[in-house]
C-alpha cells in the first residue's frame, strides 16, 4: 500500500483550512487495511480516521498515521415486513447515498438531505436533521478493531447514541464508583460498513417551522419523500454556504438542551427565544438565536467568520485552496469569543460539535 508523506489537507477538510499530514493512507477496502496495520513501519503509529472531513477543524500539521477512508458500495441487504435493511460502504457520499435510497423506493433518510460527509462518518455524530437521527433508522454498522485487526458488528444499543454523540466519540475509561471499565472506540476503530432500516410504512417527519412554510407555499400537508427531500436541500442551501465555497463545517456549536425551568427563566428575560420541547421534558434550544442575540452574526476575527445568513455556522472567509485562509487557530478564538458572551448573557455553555485537531 502506498502511504503518502507530507501530504496536504487542505482539500480533504471541508474548512479548507491548510494543514498538512505526516502521512495518509487511502482505504478502499478491508485489506488495504489489515495490509497496513501488519506492516510494521506503521503499526505502532497513532492513527486518525478520516471521511469527508466535514466534521473536523484542524489546527495544524497533523502527526498520527491519517486512515482516509474510500469505502464504497451500495445494496439492498434484506427485506423484511418492516424495513428495507440498506448497506453502504463508509466512504460513500451520505447525500449520494440518500438519493440513491429514494430513488430505489426505500424512503426514510430525506429529513437528513444535504448533510455533509460520509457514511462511515454519520453513526460516530448521530448526525439529524429536521426531527431525524440516524438513530432512529440504524439497523447495524461493521468495523474493524484497529488493535486486533478483528472485524465486529454492532447494534444500536451497543453504539450507544446520544445527542450528536457515540460510542466512537469516547476512549475508555475507569468507572471509580462502580469499579468498571467503560469501553469507548474512539482512536480504536475504523467503521466499514453501516446498515440502516427504512420503514415500509413511511410517514412524513413533520414539524419545523421551515418544512411548514414549505407545505403551506406549495399547499401541501403531506409530502411525499421526495417532496421532503427536496424541501429540505432548498433550505439547506439558502441557509448554509457551499464549502465547495466557503469553507465550513456546517453547525459548529451544538444545539444546548436545558430544564424547562431553565427555559422559562430566559423567556421572562428574551421572549423571542426560540426552543423546541422534547419528549422527555427537557428542552432544546436553538444555538444560532443565542448567538444571533450576542451580536455576532457577521463578525470576524481574522480570516475566520460568523456566517452572515446563519449564525450558528463559522466560516473561512480565505481562499479555499491557497495559503491565504483562515487558520484553525483564528476559528477557536471566535468560537471561544461567542462561548463566553452566550455564557455571560444567558448562563449557558456551547458545545464545539466538529472534532478539534
Amino acid at each position: 500500500m502506498l502511504v503518502q508523506k507530507n501530504f496536504s489537507l487542505q482539500a480533504f477538510n471541508t474548512f479548507h483550512i491548510a494543514a498538512k499530514a505526516r502521512a495518509l493512507a487511502r482505504i478502499a477496502c478491508e485489506a488495504d487495511l489489515l495490509g497496513l496495520l501488519a506492516d510494521p513501519k506503521w503499526s505502532d503509529w497513532p492513527t486518525l480516521v478520516l471521511g469527508g472531513g466535514s466534521n473536523i477543524l484542524l489546527t495544524g500539521d497533523v502527526k498520527p498515521l491519517i486512515l482516509k477512508v474510500e469505502i464504497l458500495g451500495r445494496r439492498l441487504v434484506q427485506e423484511t415486513a418492516r424495513a428495507f435493511i440498506v448497506e453502504a460502504g463508509a466512504g460513500e457520499n451520505w447525500h449520494d447515498f440518500v438519493a440513491w435510497t429514494l430513488a430505489q423506493g426505500y424512503p426514510g433518510l430525506e429529513n437528513m438531505a444535504l448533510i455533509p460527509g460520509t457514511v462511515g462518518a454519520s453513526p460516530v455524530q448521530n448526525i439529524g436533521a429536521y426531527g431525524v437521527e440516524l438513530q432512529d433508522r440504524f439497523d447495524a454498522l461493521d468495523a474493524l478493531d484497529l488493535q486486533t485487526g478483528q472485524v465486529f458488528t454492532l447494534n444500536a444499543a451497543q453504539c450507544a447514541f446520544g445527542y450528536r454523540d457515540s460510542i466512537f466519540k469516547h476512549g475508555s475509561s475507569a468507572q471509580a464508583d462502580k469499579g468498571q471499565q467503560a469501553i469507548g472506540l474512539k482512536h480504536r476503530s475504523l467503521i466499514l460498513r453501516v446498515r440502516l432500516a427504512l420503514p415500509k410504512r413511511w410517514q412524513p417527519v413533520l414539524g419545523y417551522a421551515d418544512i411548514d412554510r414549505k407545505m403551506l407555499e406549495h399547499a401541501c400537508s403531506q409530502p411525499s419523500a421526495q417532496q421532503l427531500f427536496d424541501w429540505v436541500c432548498e433550505i439547506r442551501r439558502a441557509k448554509l454556504p457551499d464549502p465547495a465555497l466557503v469553507g465550513n463545517v456546517g453547525s459548529f456549536f451544538k444545539n444546548p438542551t436545558v430544564t424547562a425551568e431553565q427555559c422559562a427563566d430566559i423567556i421572562a428575560r428574551d421572549p423571542r427565544l426560540v426552543y423546541y420541547p422534547l419528549a422527555d421534558g427537557s428542552i432544546k434550544l436553538a444555538a444560532a438565536w443565542l448567538i444571533d442575540a450576542c451580536g455576532w452574526r457577521g463578525k470576524s476575527v481574522g480570516l475566520a467568520g460568523v456566517y452572515e445568513k446563519q449564525a450558528l455556522v463559522l466560516v473561512n472567509r480565505g481562499a479555499v485552496d491557497g495559503p491565504d485562509s483562515a487558520t484553525g487557530g483564528e476559528v477557536m478564538t471566535l468560537a471561544g469569543s461567542i462561548q463566553t458572551s452566550v455564557y455571560e448573557r444567558f448562563g449557558i455553555r456551547l458545545e464545539i460539535e466538529p472534532v478539534v485537531v
